[in-house]
């Protein structure tokens, strides 16, 4: 991979960034919510009022407005929550280290069940094995996560007890109980990404098994495990790569409801609770937060592709 693509790339990111935070300020402008009134009640006075507005410089043209929120952002300083009157970059990176930590664990799980059950599947095709992993997948996919949460939650945490239900306690705080608040949320989500993903391994994989260069090796004599881990495996994993980089745009944005029934402070409820109470720097800053992550899983997956496949060359 030359540098200049990765210049390119970092480049396109920035552009992509630059659209996005046009797009989410174009859309916080026509909320119905007034930022003085939000701050100061509606029972301010209008000269109380009228001064906040005119510090904030909600007076100004819409196109200066935003200039002045985007030189913010450059450095750092998304504004001031309406909420709680405090500086939001820090709240939301805090709810974003907490999704991370959520997707990080998510997709660890996913990636050490979903890529075995798909290679057997792959193998065994048309066997107990592989009849066994698709009836588990489908049922994966079909289950909503609020659903598949609630029988966690019922099982685990109310029936069994062996688990906490909900709350959220910070590994630097309590390793033990931080993992164990952790391990319903990941068990949830993860068995949706076991279920895509596997499928897609399995899919992937008996095709590249079919392909002309696997019976080439074969025929010089390759064992079954070089044939499979040396050759197939690798090329087959290039479809999963692109399917774990969106999973982090979803585990971001999309795990709402997880995070809200196990009451996990992440940036998607975080965000939700911005948006309930009409937050305006703090939809900004958790949406532009989430896009620039979204953005970054891309451009790290298109490194994979180039690692896992010499013939991809990016110019």
């Amino acid at each position: 991979m030359s540098p200049a693509y990765v210049l390119k790339r970092i480049l396109l990111i920035g552009y992509t960034l630059l659209v996005v935070s046009l797009i989410v300020f174009a859309i916080t402008q026509i909320l119905p919510a007034d930022a003085a009134v939000m701050m100061l009640g509606e029972n301010a006075t209008p000269d109380a009022l009228a001064a906040l507005r005119l510090k904030m410089g909600l007076n100004d043209p819409i196109w200066m407005q935003y200039l002045h929120w985007l030189g913010g952002v450059v450095r750092g300083d998304f504004g001031v929550s309406m909420r709680t009157g405090q500086p939001v970059a820090p709240a939301m990176i805090e709810a974003l280290g907490r999704s991370l930590l959520l997707a990080l664990f998510s997709i660890l799980l996913m990636l050490a069940v979903a890529i075995p059950l798909g290679i057997v599947a792959a193998v065994r095709r048309g066997r107990a094995a592989d009849l066994g992993v698709s009836f588990l997948s489908y049922i994966g996919v079909s289950l909503p996560e609020f659903v598949t949460a609630t029988l966690m939650v019922l099982v685990l945490a109310d029936w069994l007890q062996w688990l906490p239900a909900t709350g959220y306690v910070p590994l630097t705080e309590d390793p033990l109980r931080g993992l164990r608040h952790l391990v319903l949320p990941v068990l949830t989500v993860s068995m949706i990404l076991i279920a895509h993903v596997s499928r897609m391994v399995r899919s992937e994989l008996v095709d590249v098994l079919h392909s002309d260069y696997i019976r080439a090796a074969r025929l010089k004599g390759l064992s079954k495990r070089q044939v499979l881990f040396k050759h197939a495996l690798r090329n087959a994993l290039l479809p999963t790569i692109t399917i774990v980089a969106l999973d982090v745009g979803y585990l971001l944005g999309g795990v709402i409801v997880v995070e809200e029934i196990f009451a996990l402070p992440g940036i998607g409820r975080q965000l939700i609770v911005a948006i309930q109470a009409r937050d305006l720097p703090s939809i900004q800053a958790g949406a532009l937060i989430m896009a620039t992550t979204y953005a970054v899983a891309n451009f790290l997956a298109d490194i994979c592709y180039a690692w896992l496949d010499r013939r991809i060359q990016y110019d």
